[in-house]
Formats: structure tokens, sequence, C-alpha cells
């Protein structure tokens, strides 16, 4: 049995991992976009032919998990898709979406390139893509045991807490004579998560793929959160009279924030002014996870028990409409608006912050991880000038960052995670899904967690098990 490593390889973005077994059956793990700038040739090219791939399970609807699995269709890819039913949901959304963004986003690069003299992008994929995957499509529920390949290989889902629907993968393999547990964490929740369950314990394996986003990193306590962000809405709304920024992925991470801002308002601690949720796409996924709540943990659901609605509060406002929300640049009333993307490189959050980013009386609030080089990767590290639709621009507003908002767990709380493994029984650990410097770290604490061989694979490496 062999694994190559096709993405999220000593970096936290392209999650593609790809099992090929003894019998030559070819199993994909996530297919997953590469964002950021420079990612062109990552996200044209797979590294493989997609019409090979037999099999592709995918642990959740990130699109830096997701992204590019229209356009493994496009490419050839006809096998089944599987993975919990809420991700089928979530997917839905994201894709076409990720199309919609795809195809305006060559549009904008090749009018560039072609006044450079440099030949233009090939598109991704198109809506018509997106909805060929989307009937590839197999939902299984959490602990459902399903079989690939002639019941060559056996897997089941257990609850990661990350993403609504969000799974470790748990295969079992046959090689040599014998069976290969092998384990995918995707990417792991945190326990006591303030709208998911937390993630669960799984069976002990021979091999985990391991994320390590925050593997070098604690996370400010879930006790903090609220009055942290409340000091933040305070000071710039109410002492500078500005603008909130929120670039905020448009599931979990807006609704965990809706759901915060909900609580707030409901105490009676969070100031009048105008909430601005302005994502079409969160809009949707907002209302995709209050027909899920059976995902959600008991303390949510008393809430909601108790408020009627965990995502809806006065001077609350949910905008679809471009018109609307170019308009929002327009008003100089201090106010919050949350919009996607998370990482600030596409969608509205771009322009408000590009309308907004030279106001002092501005916040940009960063509330989960950003690569690098993304824009809000810059934005997090303090870079004094940033670059945004090709132009560059000075860094005036205030910018914070909080952590805690992340859906990742920090190392403890992944090393937590682990505990459920006899750590000598495991033969090797892959550390995907972080950047190479907080992979050293976590490989550092895992050694002393008891896991004798822990490996930091690179980008398209293959290792035979």
């Amino acid at each position: 049995m062999r694994i190559q490593f096709f993405g999220a390889a000593r970096t936290v973005t392209g999650s593609k991992h790809l099992i090929t077994t003894e019998r030559g059956t070819r199993l994909l793990l996530d297919c997953g976009l590469f964002q950021g700038i420079q990612t062109d040739e990552f996200n044209q090219d797979f590294g493989f032919k997609a019409s090979e791939i037999d099999y592709l399970i995918l642990s959740h609807a990130h699109i830096d998990h997701s992204g590019l699995i229209p356009r493994l269709v496009r490419q050839g890819f006809r096998g089944p898709i599987y993975c919990t039913s809420a991700t089928a949901d979530l997917c839905r959304l994201m894709l076409l979406d990720s199309a919609y963004i795809q195809e305006k986003d060559v549009e904008r690069i090749n009018k560039r390139r072609r006044k450079q003299g440099r030949p233009e992008l090939e598109l991704l994929y198109d809506a018509q893509d997106a909805e060929r995957a989307l009937s590839q499509f197999r939902a299984v529920q959490y602990h459902q045991p399903f079989s690939l390949g002639d019941d060559e290989v056996e897997a089941f889902f257990t609850d990661a807490g990350h993403l609504l629907g969000s799974a470790a993968v748990h295969l079992s393999i046959p090689d040599g004579g014998t069976y290969k547990k092998l384990t995918f964490t995707g990417d792991i929740g945190r326990p006591n998560d303030s709208i998911l369950r937390s993630p669960e314990p799984f069976p002990q394996a021979d091999y985990i793929i391991c994320e390590s986003t925050y593997g070098n990193r604690q996370h400010e306590p879930h006790t903090d959160m609220r009055d942290h962000l409340l000091r933040i809405v305070h000071d710039t709304c109410v002492e500078r009279r500005g603008k909130l920024l929120i670039p905020a992925f448009a599931v979990d991470r807006t609704q965990e924030l809706i759901y915060a801002l909900d609580q707030l308002s409901s105490e009676g601690k969070l100031p009048r002014l105008p909430v601005y949720i302005d994502s079409p796409l969160a809009v949707r996924a907002t209302r995709v996870m209050q027909e899920n709540s059976d995902y959600f943990n008991p303390d949510i659901l008393d809430y909601i028990e108790k408020d009627g609605d965990a995502f809806a509060f006065p001077y609350l406002h949910y905008i679809s409409d471009v018109a609307d929300s170019k308009a929002l640049n327009e008003r100089d009333e201090p106010c919050i608006i949350i919009s996607s993307s998370g990482m600030a490189e596409a969608g509205r959050i771009k322009h408000h912050i590009r309308n907004n980013v030279e106001d002092h009386s501005t916040t940009v609030l960063i509330v989960g991880y950003s690569a690098p080089n993304t824009l809000g990767g810059a934005l997090r590290r303090g870079d004094k000038e940033v670059k945004i639709f090709g132009e560059t621009v000075p860094v005036r507003a205030r910018v914070e960052v909080m952590d805690s908002f992340s859906a990742h767990g920090d190392y403890n709380e992944m090393i937590d995670y682990l505990s459920c493994q006899d750590p000598g029984r495991v033969k090797q650990v892959f550390l995907v899904h972080g950047e190479y410097e907080t992979q050293v770290a976590f490989k550092l604490k895992l050694e002393k967690a008891g896991f004798a061989t822990v490996h930091i694979p690179a980008l398209y490496e293959s290792v035979t098990l």
C-alpha cells in the first residue's frame, strides 16, 4: 500500500492524499483547492490522472478540502464521492458558489494577463461541472460501515467536531495478508465548541494522517471569547465610531459569530448598532445549519429552546443583494460587517476591506487561520501595505486577531483527541495541513506524548507502508 501527498503538505491548503492499495485501487482522501496567490499551477494540474481515481472520500465541506472536486470530475473522475449527509448539503451550496467565483476570477485575471501579453489561464470549472460532481455524492452517516472495491476496503466516519458534518475517515485495507488500519483525521475540531459536538474518540489505528494547523499554539479560553469580542465591538463602534469588518468562512465561523452576538444581545450587553451578514452563501448556510440541528451540542439546543433562535436578534440583517452590499460602503455609521471569504482572498469582504482599510476608525478582526500568502494572512502578520485587486494600499485600520473562534484544535486539544490511541501501536503519524515550522513543533510534542515515528511529508512525496 502506498500514500502520496498531493496537497496540504507543509502548507494549510489544497488537502489531497492518494492511497493506492495492494490490488491497485486508487482512493483519494479530500480534493481541496489551493487558496491564495500564485497557486494557479497547483489547481490546474493535480499531479495524477483524474480518470484513474476509483473513489473519493471527503472529510468535510470547506473549500480547501472540497474545492477541486468539480475539476476532478471535469477531467474524467466518474467514481462515487463518500461523505456525511450534512457535508453533501453544504457542498451543494459551496461548490456552486465556488464555480461562480472561479468564473469571475479567471475573467478578471485573464483581462490583466492579456494586457501583460501573458497566456490566459484555463477555467478550473464551471457550474455545470459542479452539478455533475454533486450527482456523484453518496451520503453515509457516522459509524455506518461502507465498502470500496468489491469489499476490498472497509470504511466508516466518526464525528470530527470541526464543521457541520465533518468527519474523521477510518479505513481497513488488506495488505500483505493482513489488514492495515488507517485514520485520516480531516480537520480536528475543538472540545466544547459553542455549536457542534466535541470530536469523538476512534478505534486503534496503525497509521494516522493528522492535521496540524495550530500545532504550536494554544487558543484563548472559551470563557474569555465573548468578553474579548465585546471589547473590540465597543472600542471600534462606540469609542471610535468606526466599522468592524470580520472576514469569516460562510459556514460555521459566521454562525459562531452570530451566536456569540446573539448571546450578548440577549444579555443586554451588545450596543444597539446594525450587524450585517453580507454573504449570500452565509445566508443559505445558516439555513442549512438550522435544518441540521441534530449535529448541535446540548448547550445550544437548550439555548434555542429558551431563546427561539440562536441566529437572529434585533439589528441583525442578512444581505444577499449586490446593491445592498455595495450600499454598505456608502454608510458612515458604526456597524459590524461579517462577510466571506475567511482568508479575505475573494468575495464581498475583499471589497469592504479595500474601501475601509485606509480608515483609522476601522477594525479588521481576523477570527481564524489565514494562509500567509492571502490578504488575511498579510493583515494578520501586520503588513503596513497590502495588495488588493492588483493595487498596493496602506493599512491604516486597526487589525485584531481572535484565534478563539477557530474551528481547529490547538496542540493540547489535538493531542487530547489522539489520546484514545495507544501510541506504541501506532506505526507512523503523518502530519499534514500545517505550515512546516508549526509541524516541526507539533512533531516534538507528539513524540513526547509517545508517538515514536512522526513524519512530515513534502508535496508529492510517496510513502510505502
